[in-house]
């Protein structure tokens, strides 16, 4: 069984499939972000009763996913460069298994200093994981079916609100160390599960689509056959980059439409983290609802309406692309543009089913993005430095979400007003979806310079 997951389908890569090794390596994958966003999201269920029993400010408790996306910042960039030379299956596998570790130190923590380093640990681990699953994702599948893989794997981020729901619930049912506790389990049968994957080799899908324009014999030449009993990648399967660390990043940040993708994901996470982080806590203050029933409304809501706008952007990626300049840009763009501002006028919203319906809409228009950009980065950016290409995303995106939920808590203790520090937010986010949308003019350039090197490897 180890390593038999995501082997190619009768022993061949066939580029003519949309899932050449199958579907298996997707739905793993999607596990993976599932269970690590249920877990990050568990503490805005739970903070209500963490304050309750610790008594720390609003500031301190913005500070904890702050400091925690620092130490995620930190991990970034060596854990791209790792993933451009090292086994990416390994990487998650052990990743995962530290996640559960820090998971019950989370639950056990007898104080307030313990149960921050906890969560610091946590975030840094987290952090490790996201560009080897990025890079996994394109060797797993041809361009043509990028869109739906990164859509349905990236839509963890928001169906990790499953994890406010749960902690929300467990609180007041039980007691908030509950909520981290039951997450130990499913942590551990993950990383088993990952550690059967079978490791994709680097790049030869985008060498094959690319020999699919050559002449009948170079296409013939690269029509390569993997045994089911190969093990992980071979130095002869494989392209392993060989570049030093800086000179690397470099030609990474040289590409325009990953800067602008970066950056503008970068401000729309600075909103979003903000927000979403205390809007349980503004419904217990503001609109009179239960811990339970604010962790349930903001752990559902973001479900709902990102599994709608998911399936709305692979459709709308798969319509759009080829046919409109920039096709998936143009779709993820106005999609968080037009979500972020939905967003705002659900937070001036007095009644709690206003506010629910209003932040549906806003979730379901964001998440349009979801499988359009990450397919859009794939594609501009080389097979043998998508690690790191992945690891600039995330580290941009890490260190916009680093600041949101400290923002609205310096500006609620000075002010006194929670949504006051929500909506200074508001045009970070609308200028990312500006950002995302001037994307398009170098896109087309950008994926092209991709499949001839390909063709030249």
């Amino acid at each position: 069984m180890v390593g038999t997951l995501g082997s190619p389908r009768a022993g061949a890569i066939d580029v003519g499939s949309r899932a050449p090794f199958g579907w298996a390596p997707l739905v793993v994958l999607f596990i993976v972000g599932f269970v690590d966003r249920i877990e990050h999201n568990l503490l805005s269920g739970v903070l209500p009763a963490i304050q309750g029993e610790w008594g720390f400010s609003d500031t301190a408790a913005g500070s904890i996913p702050t400091a925690a996306a620092l130490a995620a910042a930190v991990v970034a960039l060596p854990a791209g460069y790792l993933a451009d030379r090292l086994s990416r299956t390994r990487i998650i596998a052990v990743v995962v298994l530290v996640w559960a570790v820090a998971t019950l130190g989370s639950g056990l923590a007898t104080g307030f200093l313990m149960f921050y380093l906890m969560r610091v640990l946590l975030a840094a681990a987290e952090n490790i994981d996201n560009p080897a699953a990025g890079s996994l994702l394109a060797d797993y599948y041809p361009p043509v079916s990028r869109a739906k893989a990164y859509g349905f794997t990236r839509v963890t981020t928001h169906l990790g609100g499953v994890g406010t729901l749960l902690g929300g619930v467990l609180a007041e049912a039980y007691s908030w160390r509950t909520a981290f506790l039951v997450l130990v389990v499913p942590g551990v049968l993950t990383a088993l599960l990952v550690w059967l994957l079978r490791e994709p080799p680097r790049g030869r899908l985008d060498r094959l689509v690319a020999a699919g324009d050559a002449p009948p014999a170079s296409a013939a030449r690269a029509a390569l056959v993997f045994p089911a009993h190969t093990s992980a990648v071979s130095p002869e399967s494989a392209a392993v980059v060989r570049l030093p660390f800086w000179r690397q990043l470099r030609q990474v940040l040289a590409i325009p439409t990953l800067a602008f993708v970066c950056a503008g994901l970068c401000l729309l996470t600075l909103g979003l983290a903000g927000i979403f982080y205390w809007l349980p806590t503004y419904m217990v203050r503001s609109l009179g609802v239960g811990t339970g029933t604010a962790g349930s409304l903001t752990g559902l809501i973001p479900v709902a309406g990102t599994l709608t706008g998911t399936l709305v952007g692979t459709w709308l990626g798969r319509k759009w692309h080829g046919t409109r300049k920039g096709g998936r840009l143009l779709a993820g763009g106005s999609g968080l543009t037009a979500g972020s501002l939905v967003l705002a006028v659900a937070l001036s919203m007095e009644s709690i089913g206003a506010m629910a319906v209003l932040v549906l809409l806003a979730c379901s228009l964001l998440a349009i993005a979801m499988p359009n950009l990450t397919a859009c980065l794939a594609d501009v950016v080389p097979a043998t430095s998508r690690g790191l290409g992945f690891a600039v995303l995330q580290l941009l995106v890490t260190g916009g979400g680093a600041f949101g939920s400290l923002v609205v808590g310096i500006a609620s203790d000075r002010f006194g007003s929670l949504l006051a520090g929500m909506y200074v937010l508001v045009l970070p986010m609308v200028a990312g979806g500006l950002l995302t949308l001037r994307a398009r003019t170098s896109f087309e350039r950008d994926a092209r310079k991709v499949m001839e090197e390909a063709a030249r490897g």
